[in-house]
């Protein structure tokens, strides 16, 4: 091996850290004693030792892992604020000794939390047998102590303003803050664990020559440039002149680009409107009467509970509803009208139809298509943004965009239906593998399901179709057969652009959005 060009390529940090060793080139040194003899910043000494490591200068003696704990954020809030679990006890035991009714929602007004946090809390507390749920829904203290909130408290009391390794807590309070750590998806956690590596560096065969070398010659001063100055003075003759490598690449021209999604989105549009769809659009906050009503939706479905639509606080209902939409959809669900029908048999809550939502399906925006006239035949499309209240993960959101679609016309049938759901699945989603279910909605009869089969997470549902039924298509004046879908554009989206979690479809990831190349 040629010493002198092996050290006439080296970087300064690189020369740095060989110098470090040149008094001892035998020696085993820890990353720390590295950092404080070089007198590098912890970023340049890393740097410095991977590209040793990577021209076999440098090898690692012994390396270990200690999981670190630090507070969060939120865990240097709930030091302030405590812990919802905390907070959960104190208020059933405040509302056992006054003796009153304790309610979820009166934790979550009074306490300010989230639906998920009370429901977690309460969860562990029932496990623990420090609380009840009693007749009513209504919680109730046993007076028993929660060891969790207990271990949580003194966790926070002990990591506020510092941190510790994992192994000096006790096994139980451990296991505390693996349950209550960040995690991926679920970033509303007290505790984080942070492995820190700590390594004994020793120099190799050739690291010592050049560390030696090193030590004969000296470290000459590194110029990136001949000036008039140095040729003058002739003190070029004692300097280092960084090497040139014209073998590396040149540098990366990011030039501007569409996000991925935003481009699939774009393209999903031009396709159907090449395919002679018209475009429909509505709005984002809706009446439960489009959302829901128009749909034949009896207003005792469990998809209208808080848990699964997100209802707009103020206003809270609309001035008024179109008629005669209004009292036909009531009749058609209250005794089925004059749809041929016998409607779901309960009294129809006008002042509910007027609720405000936010839009829970794009369905809402095909049934103000078709309150509208819609030409006969006809063919329309929505790409909607849609809001339910879901548990975020690889593929569920809370927002989502659904492309809906509605074709009317006298010889409409589901055979086209299924025709329409096929070549959307392998045009727009790229879909390889293609399958239909049976399924039920309550406004389309027959009804299925559009299954693709994604090449990393298996069969995967894009959503629904079926045969609007007349409870739905008669009250809002049309008399002719209308087939219509709702699929999840944001899933097609990840079969067609090979991504494997949802979330990576709303990214900000510069190289992610560069390295993502289009469906189409």
């Amino acid at each position: 091996m040629d010493i002198a060009s092996l050290i006439d390529s080296l970087h300064p940090l690189e020369v740095k850290v060989l110098s470090t060793f040149g008094a001892d080139p035998s020696a085993v040194l820890l990353t720390e004693q590295l950092a404080q003899t070089s007198g590098l910043e912890p970023s340049q000494l890393s740097m410095a030792v991977e590209w040793l490591l990577a021209k076999s200068l440098l090898t690692v003696d012994t390396e270990t892992v200690t999981p670190i704990v630090s507070l969060t954020k939120i865990g240097e809030l709930y030091f302030e604020k405590y812990s919802p679990i905390e907070r959960v006890l104190s208020a059933a035991r405040d509302a056992a000794t006054t003796g009153k009714r304790l309610t979820i929602q009166d934790i979550q007004t009074r306490e300010c939390l989230e639906p998920a946090e009370v429901s977690g809390a309460i969860g562990r507390l029932k496990k623990e047998g420090a609380l009840l749920i009693v007749q009513g829904g209504c919680l109730e203290s046993t007076g028993r102590p929660s060891q969790t909130a207990e271990a949580i408290r003194g966790l926070l009391q002990q990591l506020h303003g510092t941190t510790r390794a994992l192994q000096t807590f006790p096994e139980a309070h451990q296991q505390v803050i693996q349950d209550h750590a960040v995690k991926r998806g679920n970033a509303k956690e007290p505790f984080r664990i942070d492995d820190r590596v700590a390594r004994s560096l020793k120099l190799s065969t050739a690291g010592i020559a050049a560390a030696q070398q090193l030590s004969t010659q000296g470290v000459l001063e590194e110029v990136s440039q001949l000036t008039p100055e140095l040729l003058k003075e002739g003190s070029w003759r004692t300097k280092r002149f960084r090497k040139y490598t014209i073998s590396l690449r040149a540098p990366r021209i990011a030039p501007g680009k569409k996000h991925p999604y935003r481009e699939f989105l774009d393209t999903v549009k031009t396709k159907l409107v090449s395919m002679g769809f018209q475009e429909m659009r509505g709005p984002l906050v809706e009446t439960e009467f489009w959302n829901m009503d128009a749909l034949f939706m009896p207003q005792f479905h469990p998809a209208r509970d808080i848990h699964d639509v997100y209802f707009v606080k103020a206003p809270k209902q609309a001035a008024s509803i179109a008629e005669p939409f209004l009292s036909r959809v009531a009749q058609a669900h209250q005794d089925g009208g004059s749809t041929g029908s016998t409607g779901w048999h309960y009294s129809f809550d006008m002042e509910r139809a007027r609720r405000l939502v936010l839009r829970s399906q794009g369905t809402a925006v095909s049934a103000h298509t078709l309150a509208a006239q819609p030409a006969v035949p006809g063919k329309y499309f929505s790409i909607a943004r849609c809001f339910r209240y879901d548990q975020v993960d690889a593929t569920h959101a809370t927002d989502f965009f659904q492309v809906e679609g509605i074709v009317l016309g006298e010889d409409i049938n589901f055979r086209t239906l299924l025709g329409l759901l096929n070549l959307f699945a392998r045009e727009v989603a790229q879909a390889k593998e293609v399958k239909f279910l049976p399924a039920y909605f309550p406004f389309t009869e027959p009804s299925v399901e559009l299954h693709v089969r994604h090449p990393k997470l298996g069969w995967m549902e894009l959503g629904g179709a079926g045969l609007f039924r007349s409870e739905v298509t008669l009250p809002l004046g049309v008399t002719v057969p209308v087939i219509a879908w709702g699929l999840g554009l944001d899933r097609m989206a990840m079969v067609a652009l090979g991504i494997h979690d949802i979330r990576e479809l709303f990214t900000d990831s510069l190289d992610l959005i560069r390295s993502t190349k289009g469906a189409f």
